[in-house]
């Protein structure tokens, strides 16, 4: 048969669409042709399966007009996953496996000269995509995506290490087939269960600091974002980076979305499984590191903290135009990149912990160290962070550093363990204000006299919500609106 058909999938976001592999064989002067909107390296792949076929001990051919056709033309493609494809479908074509056999089957995989199969980027995206679209297929993936796809429940999923591997799968009736379990070669891969035991930075190494501890546990508990701002030194990253311990663990679906986007930016790792992601770019990144993008487009640092923290430490040297981007994924949830030629949709709903130095030299309000910035300086310093942006921050902590007596005497403070477990029961808490008449009087009146916006005000309120919850109480009263009205001032001023 001079003419063969093999699935695969293209990945443009999240979305894995059907890709057909189509080769024909013709009679004419010898060439390989690949076509159907393929990007340089997926051209490339010509010289791949040529050596892969060949150093496998298979039969190339070499005196027949190849006529490879990545459909739908219209769909970009890229990455070396069309190699294993390309190859099967060579094979097939030329009649040294059986074709009809690869019906059910779908194939991603990249060839190394020697026909060795290496991972690819996106395979527990491919697989979540085809599970939420209740496709029904056999997944063949080299060692490394075998186990990323096999995570998603009921993917049948087979690993195989070697382009001979495969083929053995596929032999004609003629041939001698291995059995879908013979070897180490080729094998269904039993998905790896999550770790429960977590290797996560303790909140007891923090000592004192009672204050921001307590903002954390609030934002864990409701999902607030987060602002410290102190003097260097005072332990604003080291409360934000034992942050992530503080939230409830993850479900299921949770965990799948979080994993795809990680596999999607070729950063997934089984021994991170169901645990929620801290990222933390450096201040240098720009606006389309954080929030995605590229041709085609890729995920940024917010959609890789999806369902996780984002932590961003020297908060004010971002660039303006990074930091103002993140407003609408702060509000939505998902950030949408659009190109020229391409549009493309991530998930981006994550926590943001902030830290950031009150002024330049860094020691405004701090009690160990005079500040000697002027008011101008730490007014600009201070204006990098626009008010629409400061609007959607729920808390803002001040963090003093602690005098060395009691640095060095305090004992140890709760553990991660402990607070986690108020925060889970806060969360489970009625979710609906019930504000008190009082507290609904106190709230209207700060409002008016700190000049909030909508937003800030429903933010305030969602805050004592949750100091209500953690409190266990039914309604929310005036003590839990006061508590959540400190976390809403505004960022200290030069005295």
């Amino acid at each position: 048969m001079s003419l063969s058909l093999v699935q695969s999938r293209a990945l443009l976001g999240l979305e894995a669409a059907t890709v057909t592999v189509e080769v024909h064989l013709a009679n004419g002067l010898p060439s390989f042709t690949l076509v159907g909107l393929a990007e340089t390296e997926v051209k490339e792949a010509r010289e791949r399966v040529r050596s892969a076929i060949q150093n496998s001990g298979l039969e190339f051919p070499h005196n027949k007009r190849i006529i490879v056709n990545l459909a739908p033309a219209d769909l970009p493609k890229d990455s070396g996953r069309f190699d294993l494809p390309i190859a099967m479908g060579i094979l097939a074509a030329s009649g040294q496996i059986d074709a009809a056999r690869l019906a059910g089957h779908e194939f991603a995989g990249e060839l190394s000269l020697s026909g060795e199969l290496r991972p690819v980027r996106g395979a527990l995206a491919m697989a979540l995509a085809l599970h939420q679209d209740q496709v029904v297929t056999r997944l063949v993936l080299p060692p490394g995506s075998a186990e990323e796809a096999a995570l998603v429940p009921e993917a049948q999923v087979y690993r195989a290490r070697h382009l001979l591997d495969v083929v053995q799968q596929f032999l004609p009736p003629s041939g001698q087939a291995h059995t879908a379990d013979a070897g180490d070669g080729w094998s269904r891969v039993v998905p790896v269960p999550p770790r429960l035991d977590a290797d996560v930075p303790d909140l007891a190494d923090v000592k004192g600091q009672a204050g921001p501890k307590r903002a954390l546990e609030i934002a864990a508990a409701g999902g607030h974002s987060l602002l410290l701002s102190g003097p260097p030194g005072s332990g604003k990253s080291m409360l934000a980076q034992r942050f992530a311990g503080l939230l409830p663990p993850m479900s299921t679906q949770e965990a799948l979305q979080s994993a795809a986007i990680a596999s999607l930016g070729g950063q997934f790792s089984l021994a991170r499984w169901s645990q929620r992601p801290t990222r933390s770019p450096h201040h240098s990144a720009s606006a389309v590191a954080l929030v995605g993008g590229g041709s085609p487009p890729r995920p940024g640092e917010i959609s890789m903290a999806h369902h996780g923290v984002l932590f961003l430490d020297e908060h004010h040297e971002f660039p303006r135009s990074a930091l103002e981007a993140l407003r609408e994924p702060l509000e939505t949830g998902h950030i949408t990149i659009a190109r020229a030629a391409r549009r493309a949709e991530f998930p981006a709903r994550f926590q943001l912990v902030a830290a950031m130095n009150p002024c330049p030299c860094g020691y405004l309000g701090s009690p160990l160290r005079a500040c000697r910035c002027s008011p101008d300086q730490v007014a600009r310093y201070q204006g990098r962070l626009s008010g629409p942006l400061l609007d959607r921050i729920d808390l803002h902590m001040a963090v003093c550093p602690l005098p060395t007596g009691d640095l060095l005497q305090a004992p140890a403070g709760e553990s991660t363990q402990q607070v986690r477990e108020r925060c889970l029961a806060g969360a489970e808490m009625d979710v609906h204000t019930l504000l008190e008449d009082a507290a609904l009087k106190f709230l209207d009146a700060a409002a008016t006299r700190l000049g909030w916006s909508a937003r800030g005000t429903h933010r305030t309120l969602k805050v004592a919500r949750t100091i209500a919850d953690l409190a266990g109480a039914s309604r929310t009263g005036l003590e839990h609106v006061a508590e959540a009205l400190q976390y809403r001032q505004a960022l200290q001023a030069h005295p």
